[in-house]
């Protein structure tokens, strides 16, 4: 369970988790309108923040997201904002009413023609499951076009907070959205979380959940030990096949995310390799040697026989492993069992694992991948715009929007071999996933825009640097 104030707000919630989380608050002493005004408040500052003295338009729907929203527009008021709301529907809650009540400043009606420097949306927040009614939907766009920035709170209207699916079309875009109390399934899913622009949180005491998912948080990595040499750092052999060049890129970011040796085998000559790659023709030399913490299997292997046989003995080794590319292909259930792993599927490769491990392949992502996860007892990392990391026993972390410029070849090739190297520094197979996958997104952020994946494996040093503690 989650201990830390810091480790609980990073729990993403659905919307019943958030439910019982309140429900655990207002057994303990509060109310629903002391939890909307820590709420309401903690988010009109932000807003105060961004409005800079400019004018402030509050939409307000009927629920406690309309109640936050009355909030919001009096702690604006006092602050010296110029704020007017808009009340879309009546207060339909008595939280919401009280709140409504203590709001000293100016109310519009739908139809006004106001302008301003920020819109806070507090329309429909976490809960909605159906589109919004016409004439809200046109009004949230309306007032959305006319003013220069754009807050949701919690979640935008017309979002579905569990599965961040939009729920009309031509939604407006934002830019923040400032979630309450915890983390939703939203904020992290695509599509929506394109349109949300930065993300905040508000802390209002939420305690720990059991289960909840939670966010990919920075690592600490430590420094090796004075007494380290290179097998004890680690030594990470990976397993090359027909095409060199995608188990070289892998080569060359696992050189720089920990790894005390990284040993390559290829079956043809290589061109290009660093000199402090130690490359070989013989993989059987990698099973041999129990000097090796951990495997990479896949990138640039091919599908034939032969490499099918290389993935069967890479795994039959019983080193800690990760398995891409086109290993994922070539796996089988019964290839499995003789030590920990690690999956790195693309969606394409995600449909053929669910094939192979007789999955149906419905559902959200995070639900497709916690089900492989569990069948196959490996850690999965489910890569895409919303990579996503399950783990065998239920555990879900899920990855803050990485850099678009991503979207180039060998960025896979790198990402493996970054998770490899910290699975041969330590052998535990979710720890390696999320350090990786956060190295891999630093990095990225850091090469900035139209790199290569050379370019990005290089960046995986600074990236760990970052991490050590």
């Amino acid at each position: 369970m989650l201990r830390s104030r810091e480790s609980i707000l990073k729990q993403v919630l659905t919307v019943a988790q958030m439910r019982a989380a309140e429900e655990y608050l207002i057994a303990g002493g509060s109310s629903v309108a002391d939890l909307m005004q820590r709420a309401g408040r903690g988010a009109g500052e932000w807003a105060r923040r961004i409005a800079a003295g400019g004018s402030v338009t509050v939409l307000c729907g009927p629920g406690n997201n309309g109640g936050d929203g009355w909030v919001i527009a009096e702690y604006l008021r006092e602050h010296g904002n110029p704020v007017s709301v808009i009340a879309a529907r009546e207060p339909a809650t008595d939280a919401a009413r009280k709140a409504q009540a203590l709001y000293g400043g100016k109310i519009l009606p739908a139809d006004a023609d106001v302008s301003g420097a920020v819109l806070v949306d507090c329309l429909f927040g976490s809960g909605l499951t159906r589109p919004l009614p016409l004439d809200l939907a046109a009004l949230l766009t309306r007032l959305a076009t006319h003013h220069r920035h754009a807050i949701a709170i919690d979640v935008p209207s017309g979002v579905d907070s569990d599965t961040g699916q939009s729920l009309n079309p031509a939604l407006p875009a934002y830019n923040i959205t400032i979630a309450l109390g915890a983390w939703k399934h939203a904020h992290f899913a695509m599509p929506a979380t394109v349109a949300m622009g930065e993300r905040r949180l508000v802390d209002i005491g939420v305690a720990p959940i059991p289960f909840a998912a939670r966010v990919l948080a920075k690592p600490r990595i430590t420094t090796p030990p004075a007494d380290s040499h290179k097998y004890r750092r680690g030594m990470l052999g990976i397993v090359g096949g027909e095409m060199p060049g995608a188990s070289l890129l892998a080569a060359q970011a696992a050189l720089r995310a920990g790894a005390g040796y990284v040993k390559l085998a290829v079956q043809s000559p290589l061109q290009g390799a660093p000199p402090e790659l130690v490359v070989t023709a013989d993989a059987q030399s990698l099973f041999d040697d129990a000097r090796v913490s951990a495997l990479l299997v896949g990138p640039g292997l091919g599908r034939s026989d032969g490499a099918s046989r290389q993935l069967a003995a890479s795994l039959h080794a019983g080193r800690p492993c990760v398995i891409d590319a086109d290993a994922l292909v070539l796996l089988r259930p019964e290839m499995l069992g003789f030590g920990p792993i690690v999956l790195t599927p693309h969606e394409g490769e995600m449909v053929a694992l669910e094939r192979t491990f007789g999955l149906s392949g419905e559902g959200l992502r995070r639900d497709r991948a916690l089900a492989l996860a569990a069948k196959s007892g490996a850690v999965v990392v489910l890569k895409g715009p919303d990579s996503l990391i399950a783990g065998p026993e239920g555990e879900l972390i899920l990855a803050p929007g990485a850099s678009s410029w991503l979207s180039v070849a060998g960025t896979g090739d790198v990402l493996a071999g970054t998770i490899a190297s910290r699975l041969a520094t330590h052998r535990d197979a979710l720890r390696a996933a999320e350090e990786g996958l956060w190295l891999h997104a630093e990095a990225a952020w850091r090469c900035g825009t139209a790199f290569t994946a050379g370019e990005l494996a290089a960046g995986i040093q600074a990236a760990l640097k970052d991490c050590v503690e």
